[in-house]
């Protein structure tokens, strides 16, 4: 299995190509492949072009990147899918891991779609319109970072950059066929604060473990003022890829008792756990839902704590005078954040400590946790899980990701089949805090022993030009 991210930037740092002839070529399939996915928000090709100019080295030279509307590169606006910043200005700096990934040789050609503020599981917005999954176009290639994985799924360029608060790196790594990384918080810096505090951080998704562990080790590192930073003694320990000398896994269905899997995911579940335990060597003890975290629901609590701190960030009144512009996902997860009280709210962030105490107790320094990266068989490209659905947020049963998110678990997503609907499903192991390594030496023999496709049917991976 070759590595397109890492193929290409060995060959502009030997003059094999130049970064100009990997854009010129990024530029032209995005051109030909977005009127069909509609993953580019904004397209920003002079500036790639004349950036690629200058790149000759760096150890991602020349790949070309789309940086997630929710992320600031200098000189664009920013406007997170919303017509609330229809009119936003031009960003005065990068975020870091934009920086980071510009330093490192990065080609940015545009800006990748997601769904308004990023709050849902599928990319739509009134501001870009429906992405869709290159796998299947009648549905979601997930979200919230959907049109940076639609983007990397179809081979149009490297990376697209992703951001996860409540699985938005893990579910279209799963629906998408991509291996998707939610890393410790404080291994990649955050700033400015995000808009869930505790639960967001950058992740990574690529094509394959070699790519992510090169793009994950440019993007991590401290970042002034951001309270969770790692040291850098503290962040080479969780970022050396090693094996556990002993590993136990528990495997679910679910964490949350929100009922039974659809029997595909269920299937291609199960399956993936009998290969995790065929590879190595351990048989996984199972876990009924809804025992996990005695004392409440962290998944059901995410929403009441990311709720309320969203709408305090957009702003009550601002909300309040612009509703009819907001996307009914929006104002049904806004309107959440407007009821719940200051009880409410406070009562939830002190239980998310219980929690991490029950999982810290639970997985200890050598047990991983076996769950679907996503506990729907898909759903539509405009977010509804059936055609008679109405249009509106995903239900809380479709998501199996935002419990690492609460406690700020590392997480990954590995292809592990295909679903029903002929989308990919993942299987999502996660691991005590800072075992972000450790989850990568897993996943580079999972891939070893059962590899994937490195695009959806059609398409193919980005280097392939180089042939």
């Amino acid at each position: 299995m070759t590595s397109p991210i890492s193929t290409i930037a060995a060959a502009v740092r030997d003059k094999k190509v130049s970064a100009s002839e990997v854009a010129e070529e990024a530029i032209r399939r995005v051109s030909v492949i977005n009127p069909n996915l509609n993953f580019l928000s904004d397209e920003y090709f002079e500036d790639g072009r004349r950036d690629a100019r200058e790149v000759h080295s760096g150890p991602l030279a020349g790949v070309p990147l789309l940086v997630k509307d929710l992320e600031d590169r200098q000189g664009w606006p920013t406007r997170k899918g919303s017509l609330l910043y229809k009119d936003a200005k031009p960003a005065a700096s990068n975020s870091p891991s934009v920086q980071r990934l510009l330093n490192a040789g990065c080609v940015a050609i545009g800006k990748s779609t997601l769904p308004e503020f990023a709050i849902e599981g599928f990319t739509a917005n009134r501001q870009s319109g429906v992405t869709r999954n290159p796998w299947n176009l009648d549905y979601s290639p997930g979200g919230s970072s959907g049109g940076s994985a639609a983007a990397v799924s179809a081979g149009a360029v490297g990376i697209g950059t992703a951001t996860d608060g409540g699985g938005s790196v893990r579910i279209p790594a799963s629906l998408c066929g991509l291996v998707g990384l939610k890393p410790t918080n404080g291994v990649i810096g955050r700033w400015p604060a995000p808009d869930w505090i505790d639960c967001s951080t950058d992740g990574v998704f690529t094509t394959t473990v070699t790519d992510l562990e090169l793009v994950l080790n440019v993007q991590a590192g401290p970042v002034a003022g951001d309270p969770n930073a790692l040291s850098p003694a503290a962040l080479e320990a969780a970022l050396t890829v090693r094996k556990p000398k002993s590993i136990k896994f528990i495997a679910a269905t679910r964490t949350s008792d929100l009922g039974p899997l659809p029997s595909d995911v269920e299937r291609e579940f199960r399956q993936a756990v009998d290969r995790v335990e065929s590879l190595f060597s351990a048989t996984a003890t199972w876990k009924n839902p809804g025992t996990f975290t005695p004392s409440g629901d962290p998944d059901l609590d995410w929403f009441t704590i990311c709720s309320t701190e969203h709408m305090f960030r957009v702003g009550r009144d601002t909300l309040t005078k612009n509703w009819d512009q907001l996307h009914v996902a929006s104002q049904a997860f806004m309107e959440q954040g407007m009821q719940t009280s200051v009880d409410e709210y406070m009562a939830a962030r002190i239980r998310r400590f219980e929690y991490i105490r029950n999982y810290d107790e639970l997985l200890g320094s050598d047990t991983f946790l076996l769950t679907p990266a996503v506990a729907a068989a898909g759903w539509l490209a405009d977010g509804r899980v059936t055609q008679d659905a109405p249009e509106g947020q995903l239900p809380p049963e479709v998501y199996s990701t935002a419990v690492q998110n609460v406690l700020g678990l590392p997480a990954i997503s590995l292809p592990a089949g295909i679903l029903d609907c002929g989308v990919p499903f993942g299987i999502q192991i996660t691991g005590p805090r800072w075992s972000d390594g450790q989850l990568l030496a897993l996943a580079r023999e999972w891939e070893a022993q059962f590899p994937w496709v490195l695009t959806a049917p059609g398409y193919e991976p980005l280097d392939s030009f180089l042939k």
